[in-house]
């Protein structure tokens, strides 16, 4: 709309016309502070958990600028590859997800349903069960007899599980990031992600120093924000950006880096980072497609074994039994 012509006021009318609810909330603040006369990054500033500082700075160097339309259309294309990029990741882990959530649902209805049964007949028989039938006899009365505790424990436990996780964030990420098939996978993400943030920055006219102190914040894994962190160092010492990414070996492929070379050489660092990130974002669904090829199976083994010795544990003492009953 701002490339049509039309005034920001304008535009915010026009949008409050079909908005409803947070948005809503969010646009008519925009519209009072522009009334009054203070600039649109610092509207967005009041709402952090929906701008990032990242997406603040560039906004605020394109008004400066006089490029604000230019800017939300370049900032518009890269949340739609993000949002495409999520998805990607969400799909990939989707189906491991439903296979658990599948075998939960049979698990509970094994023990909810058939161990009863089979167990009453067990018990007046008088056989001598083996251990893993006895610990499935011994959850299903479990479940059977304290079914209101323990769903209320459920419930306690998820709860407490949310409240952790909200206040050690950090920690929580740790542990997920440092599974055998996630690190690889993240480090990945990490920095198609810096390389696409460094591209809006720098086509912004944000100076480097300053675009390498807002990535910082915006890192998963610890070895690329230590990589980032180097690189800012390394430029306020008067050195290249490439020289300071070089300081946390095996982080940035040799490849990324020729290309960050070639940029500074040329001066055109941040088409350089653009072509890095389209890179990068293919060697993500590659990675991706390999993580789930391997996933898929894993827990596919894993829940068959499971289900498999649930069934054993049941099979078993019945075979014991017909046996009695062949040498009686």
């Amino acid at each position: 709309m701002l490339k049509a012509g039309i005034s920001i006021l304008e535009t915010i009318d026009s949008l409050l016309e079909d908005s409803k609810g947070s948005q809503r909330t969010i646009l008519k603040t925009i519209q009072s502070d522009i009334n009054q006369g203070l600039h649109l990054y610092e509207s967005f500033e009041k709402f952090p958990r929906v701008f990032d500082s990242i997406t603040i700075n560039i906004v605020h160097a394109a008004e400066e600028a006089g490029t604000l339309d230019a800017t939300l259309e370049s900032l518009s294309m890269t949340f739609k590859k993000q949002q495409e990029f999520v998805d990607k990741v969400r799909g990939a882990f989707a189906y491991p997800m439903m296979i658990f959530i599948v075998f939960m649902l049979v698990f509970t209805l094994i023990l909810t349903f058939v161990v009863p049964r089979i167990s009453t007949v067990f018990l007046r028989m008088g056989t001598e069960l083996p251990l893993p039938t006895q610990i499935l006899i011994f959850l299903s009365n479990l479940i059977l007899e304290h079914t209101i505790a323990i769903v209320a424990g459920m419930i306690g436990f998820i709860a407490l599980l949310m409240f952790w996780y909200r206040s050690n964030k950090k920690m929580f990420f740790y542990i997920i990031f440092s599974l055998p098939l996630v690190s690889q996978l993240v480090r990945e993400i990490d920095l198609t992600n810096f390389a696409r943030s460094m591209h809006m920055l720098l086509s912004s006219g944000i100076p480097i120093v300053s675009a390498l102190e807002l990535m910082q914040g915006v890192m998963y894994k610890s070895e690329t924000r230590r990589m980032v962190q180097g690189a800012r160092e390394e430029v306020l010492a008067g050195h290249s950006f490439s020289t300071g990414l070089r300081r946390e070996k095996g982080v940035m492929p040799t490849v990324t880096l020729k290309m960050i070379e070639a940029g500074e050489k040329s001066g055109a660092l941040d088409a350089s980072m653009h072509d890095i990130a389209q890179h990068l974002d293919r060697q993500v669904t590659r990675t991706l497609a390999t993580v789930t090829t391997m996933i898929e199976p894993l827990m596919l083994v894993i829940v068959g074994i499971m289900i498999g010795g649930m069934m054993l544990a049941i099979i078993a003492p019945i075979y014991g039994l017909i046996g009695n009953f062949g040498a009686r």
